[in-house]
C-alpha cells in the first residue's frame, strides 16, 4: 500500500512537471538571461569567471606553488584534484543553498499563481545544472588540451553525478520546507556547510589523515562522491562502486522523505509565507 502511494506521488509529480514544462523552461531561461542583462560583457562572464577559477587552481597551484600529489606524475595533478573536488562541491552547495530558500524567495509567486509547487525546486536544480555544465565543460577542455583527459573512465562521471544530484535534491527539499517554518534553518546550514567542506577531502588527500579520522570520513556522504570524482580525473580509475552504495541509499531515502514532507505541508506553507 505504501509503495503504491509512493509510486502515485512520483507519477503525479512527473505528470505535473511535464504539464508545466513550458513554465519550467521559461523560468530557467529568464533567470539565466537576467543574471547578465545589465553587465557590459553580458554572457561572456559565464565563461570568464569559471575560466579564471580553473587557471588559478591548475596553472598557479602547479607552476607557481609547485603543489604536488603523492604518486602522481602529472604536473597538473594537484590542480586537477582541486578542480574535481571544488567544482562538484560547488554544484552541491549551489543546489542545496538555493533550494533551502526557494519557497521563501518565491512567496509572492506561490500566493498569486496556481501551479505545481514542485516546479520551483526543479527550476533551481536546472539553473544550477546549467552553470555547472558551463564551468565543467571548460574544465574538460583544459583536460583535453593539457593531455590529462582520463579516457573512457570519464563515463563513470554520469552515475556519480546522478547520485550527487539525487542527494542534493532530497536534502534541498527537506531544508526548503523546514526553512519556511523555522527560519533559523537557513542560517544554521550555512555554518554546517563550512564545517562540512573541511570534513570532505577536497583540498587534502584521505591518506594524510589519521586512521580514526579516515574511519569517521566514511560517515560523510559527500566524501565518497568527491573521492570518486578525484579518482576518475586524477588517476583515471573507476570508482569503488561499493563505497557509493551507502550514499545512493541515503539519497533515495532523502528524496522520499523530502517529497513526503513537501506533500504534507505544501498547503500550510502558503499561510506561513
Amino acid at each position: 500500500m505504501q509503495q503504491t502511494g509512493i509510486q502515485a506521488g512520483l507519477q503525479n509529480a512527473v505528470h505535473s512537471l511535464w504539464r508545466y514544462r513550458g513554465f519550467v523552461v521559461g523560468s530557467v531561461r529568464r533567470e539565466f538571461q537576467a543574471r547578465y542583462r545589465n553587465s557590459m560583457l553580458g554572457a561572456a562572464w559565464m565563461v570568464l569567471n569559471p575560466l579564471a577559477m580553473i587557471v588559478v587552481y591548475t596553472v598557479i597551484f602547479s607552476q607557481l606553488m609547485h603543489a604536488r600529489l603523492p604518486n602522481a606524475s602529472s604536473q597538473f595533478a594537484y590542480g586537477i584534484y582541486l578542480c574535481a573536488g571544488l567544482l562538484t562541491w560547488g554544484f552541491f552547495t549551489e543546489v542545496v543553498s538555493r533550494m533551502q530558500n526557494v519557497f521563501l524567495e518565491n512567496g509572492n509567486l506561490i500566493k498569486k499563481l496556481s501551479f505545481p509547487r514542485i516546479c520551483l525546486p526543479i527550476i533551481t536544480v536546472l539553473n544550477a545544472g546549467l552553470n555547472f555544465a558551463i564551468i565543467f565543460g571548460l574544465f574538460l577542455c583544459f583536460l583535453l588540451l593539457s593531455g590529462n583527459f582520463p579516457g573512457w573512465v570519464f563515463l563513470a562521471i554520469v552515475p556519480v553525478l546522478l547520485i550527487q544530484i539525487l542527494f542534493s535534491i532530497g536534502l534541498g527539499i527537506i531544508l526548503g520546507v523546514l526553512n519556511v517554518f523555522f527560519r533559523d534553518i537557513g542560517q544554521l546550514f550555512g555554518i554546517v556547510l563550512q564545517f562540512w567542506f573541511w570534513f570532505t577531502p577536497i583540498v587534502y588527500t584521505v591518506s594524510t589523515l589519521p586512521g580514526k579520522i579516515q574511519t569517521l570520513l566514511k560517515l560523510n556522504p559527500m566524501a565518497s562522491l568527491i573521492v570518486a570524482y578525484q579518482g576518475i580525473f586524477v588517476s583515471g580509475t573507476w570508482p569503488d562502486w561499493s563505497s557509493l552504495l551507502p550514499v545512493t541509499l541515503i539519497s533515495l531515502a532523502l528524496c522520499w522523505f523530502g517529497l513526503q514532507l513537501f506533500r504534507r505541508h505544501a498547503g500550510e506553507m502558503v499561510d506561513e509565507l
